[in-house]
């Protein structure tokens, strides 16, 4: 899909964000198109905010927008000639009113992730066609250029008709050896939503998103432990979410916040959860990502940080996820146990791999100024705020170089 509607009137806005993912995958998986599903999608948005302007906000916006995109894909698809059997089957169900957002989104998701795409692709495809980022935010998800990305996307397109892959919800063996990838994606959603790209302080809406979906997974497979890490991971990240930002917007770093802001309720969720995934002696990136989380959650301030116990469970990880990410991380807690210099020699062997990560040159600066190496530091922030468009980040680094 385009980039979300935006405009004045936020609650046609957000009334037609809430729709619209499930929608295009719905009728993704009926035409067995994105491109289709997503145009088709698109005309019904715009049709649906000239509409609701006028006459309101209906009942079932679902619905509302759900029969439009299905009569503009029906319309394409005349107009092309082909797809004979999907316009048979657009036809029957042109003035169907039911949408089951759940089984269609997830559905989607697992085809987006078949073994026949590129690894490469995978993620990116179901970021884009199902739960609608745009190809920016995707491409600084995955530290690549823009354009780079939106070929990405097209190959991957076009290997879905090329190889005839259905876009259905897979039998279950063909389910469990995707999980991964699904798990992943709603993740980098869950991330994007956390702290936009785009430039928004947080886009609540997506996090929450990513937190409806990871429900469900866990939900529909309760009995495979990273399901469950992962929705414990992201309810421990959302307690945090009041305390995250000031009263001017100002982004507010983890050792910063009011820890009296945090979610109790939902950290004691999420430590429930883990308890459930551990149960089954199956440790994954997610579980081990949740149980540093959960390090914090339970640390009374900063200062009282069991740091020793999260670089212990940094080396676990590192055994499931060896990503440039997550050793950069495993270097903040290296730095507080062993010390700054140890740590930024360690971080410095990452550049090769984040030089055009921002946190990298962020963290490499709070190390140089630990170590007393100002001028060092202000350049690293130099080049960090360079590297990121989001307001609430540019804006702490901005405070840091003033």
């Amino acid at each position: 899909m385009t980039d979300r509607p935006s405009g004045p009137d936020q609650a046609l806005a957000a009334a037609v964000r809430a729709e619209a993912g499930a929608i295009v995958a719905s009728l993704a998986r009926l035409v067995g198109d994105f491109d289709v599903a997503e145009e088709a999608v698109q005309d019904a948005i715009v049709e649906a905010l000239r509409s609701w302007r006028a006459k309101g906000i209906p009942d079932r916006p679902g619905a509302w927008l759900q029969v439009a995109a299905r009569r503009n894909a029906l319309d394409r698809l005349r107009r092309q000639q082909r797809h004979v059997k999907v316009l048979e089957r657009l036809r029957e169900d042109v003035g169907t009113e039911e949408l089951d957002e759940a089984d269609e989104r997830v559905a989607l998701v697992f085809a987006c992730c078949h073994p026949a795409l590129p690894a490469d692709a995978r993620l990116p495809l179901t970021l884009r066609a199902v739960l609608g980022l745009t190809t920016g935010q995707i491409a600084r998800a995955f530290l690549v250029s823009e354009a780079t990305m939106a070929q990405r996307i097209v190959r991957a397109k076009r290997k879905i008709v090329d190889k005839g892959i259905a876009l259905t919800v897979p039998a279950l063996a063909d389910r469990e050896t995707r999980l991964d990838d699904v798990l992943t994606v709603t993740y980098l959603v869950y991330n994007e939503g956390y702290v936009s790209s785009t430039g928004a302080t947080d886009d609540r809406d997506l996090a929450d998103d990513a937190i409806w979906l990871a429900g469900l997974l866990a939900t529909a497979m309760p009995d495979e432990p990273e399901t469950l890490g992962l929705l414990a991971l992201l309810q421990l990240q959302h307690a945090r979410r009041t305390a995250r930002f000031d009263a001017s917007g100002g982004l507010v770093l983890l050792r910063d916040q009011d820890r009296a802001l945090w979610d109790r309720p939902a950290i004691d969720s999420a430590d429930r959860l883990l308890e459930r995934a551990a149960a089954g002696r199956r440790p994954g990136r997610f579980q081990l990502q949740a149980a540093i989380a959960a390090c914090h959650a339970s640390s009374p301030t900063w200062e009282a940080t069991d740091w020793l116990q999260i670089l212990t469970l940094y080396d676990l990880l590192l055994r499931h996820d060896a990503s440039a990410v997550v050793r950069l991380n495993r270097g903040v807690a290296l730095g507080k146990v062993r010390g700054a210099a140890v740590a930024l020699e360690y971080v410095d062997d990452l550049a090769p791999d984040l030089a055009r990560y921002h946190l990298f040159h962020a963290t490499r600066a709070d190390l140089l100024r630990t170590l007393g190496r100002a001028d060092e530091a202000v350049e690293a922030d130099r080049r960090a705020l360079e590297l990121t468009s989001n307001a609430a980040e540019r804006n702490l680094l901005l405070s840091r170089l003033r």
